[in-house]
């Protein structure tokens, strides 16, 4: 039976484009695990997509996983939009590239995207945010 998981994900870009981050948070039974990046040059969308992946990433086997996330686009696009773009080959669809690392993060994994509003006090969202803005500050103090 695989693992239950929950992936928290929040990303931040200072600017569209400009210096972003990404925060996440992967739950398993109590256990946590946060992690971040960066990217000089990104997108608010690109930076909320990294938070996704980078936690798939990190998951050593098959596991169900809830990604919670206040993105209604990644959200949208892992639960509804994503089979329609395989199919006509990403035609018209922007950040192809994350859309592909995506796929093959989740190929192993049972995925579903759980919306919620953010910044309206759920914690773990709240901390995805502040763990996106500070790297997304990090990284601008840095160029």
């Amino acid at each position: 039976m695989k693992k239950e998981i929950t992936l928290y994900s929040d990303g931040s870009s200072l600017g569209n484009p400009g210096p972003g981050g990404y925060g996440g948070i992967l739950e398993f039974r109590g256990k946590r695990k946060e992690y971040c990046g960066a990217d000089a040059h990104t997108t608010n969308n690109r930076m909320e997509l990294m938070g996704v992946i980078a936690g798939l990433r990190l998951l050593k086997e098959p596991c169900k996983v809830e990604v919670i996330s206040d993105s209604s686009y990644v959200v949208k696009a892992i639960n509804e939009w994503l089979e329609g773009w395989i199919k006509k080959s990403f035609k018209k669809v922007k950040n192809i590239d994350l859309w592909e690392a995506y796929i093959e993060a989740a190929t192993q994994h049972e995925v579903r995207g759980t919306w919620v509003r953010g910044h309206n006090g759920h914690p773990e969202n709240e901390r995805c945010d502040e763990l996106a803005r500070d790297e997304a500050e990090r990284i601008k103090a840095s160029l």
